[in-house]
């Protein structure tokens, strides 16, 4: 039983990160057929779209009954984009910040989390009302990201987008879509039944499993556009991503019914909120993130996944 839990984990990653891949490469395509600037499809299609596998699973375990692994999922994701993956871009090469991502997006995450905690302490859960603040928080962000790409300031490198035809951007939006949906559903299932078996929380399946899991296509973008010289949408990517993820995630999965959020889910809360004040004042002086930033942040993980083994 195990066994097929682990494969059905394993064949739902791989269905995220590829099925996220293609909606992003057919979104991004149908979007410039459209003539949508590029800067635009970056802040959002592009950055949201890394988020997918996070939403998939969270919204799928939300109707599933099993909203306990929402929270964790999206925390641990938050803490594991900022200290993993930027820690591991770094380590490749110095990661530039955008003016605009270190003066807004930064401190608005850090807003956000900071929310997030207050309504998770008042009642252990996220409630109906309060998806709704969190959805009108995505929607002045998206305002916001609006804005920045009508007045023309470059808040990052322009992604590159390939051209399809229409019924080609469509066919892969759908098959994305299906794709992840499916894959989502893998893991849930896997990860519900392992931690189930061996006596494990979905708290801790969710800031661990699932949430490495999910930022597979995080990590793969940030990495790979280190190696190619294009670090610079790293930093931007991981903070809409890590925006996109408490707000149009945590708020639709409360939409559909409360989300728990165990007391245990304040220190994890609290860490991602330390996690982006590392990230901010590891790029104060330099504007870039550099190799011994990078280093701090990988040990900061590791000292907190040992106390998550540990509880």
């Amino acid at each position: 039983m195990i066994f097929v839990a682990i494969l059905l984990l394993i064949a739902g990653f791989v269905a995220l990160v590829k099925g996220a891949d293609v909606f992003v490469d057919g979104a991004a395509a149908l979007a410039g057929k459209f003539g949508i600037p590029q800067l635009v499809i970056g802040l959002t299609i592009v950055a949201m779209g890394t988020s997918l596998p996070e939403a998939a699973v969270s919204i799928t375990a939300g109707i599933k009954g099993n909203a306990g692994i929402t929270v964790g999922n999206i925390v641990g994701s938050n803490i594991l984009n900022i200290l993993i993956i930027l820690g591991v871009t770094a380590l490749i090469t110095n990661v530039a910040i955008q003016k605009t991502t270190f003066k807004y997006e930064i401190p608005y995450m850090l807003l956000i989390t900071a929310v997030l905690l207050v309504m998770g302490m008042t009642g252990n859960e996220i409630t109906f009302i309060e998806g709704v603040i969190l959805w009108i928080l995505f929607i002045a962000y998206l305002l916001y990201l609006y804005i920045l790409a009508k007045k023309g300031n470059d808040s990052g490198d322009e992604q590159s987008v390939k051209l399809y035809p229409v019924w080609k951007c469509l066919l892969f939006i759908v098959l994305g879509g299906v794709c992840v949906v499916i894959g989502s559903q893998f893991v849930v299932n896997g990860a519900t039944t392992i931690a189930r078996a061996c006596g494990m929380s979905e708290r801790f399946i969710g800031l661990t499993i699932v949430a490495f899991g999910t930022s597979l296509p995080e990590l793969v973008t940030s990495v790979s556009a280190a190696r190619k010289g294009n670090a610079g949408i790293a930093i931007g990517n991981i903070v809409g991503s890590n925006i996109f993820n408490i707000l149009f995630v945590i708020g639709t999965v409360a939409l559909i019914c409360p989300v728990p959020f165990e007391s245990r889910f304040v220190i994890d809360t609290v860490v991602a909120i330390l996690c982006g004040v590392l990230l901010w004042g590891g790029t104060i002086r330099h504007k870039e993130l550099r190799k011994p930033c990078g280093v701090v942040m990988l040990f900061c993980y590791a000292a907190y996944f040992v106390y998550l083994a540990a509880m």
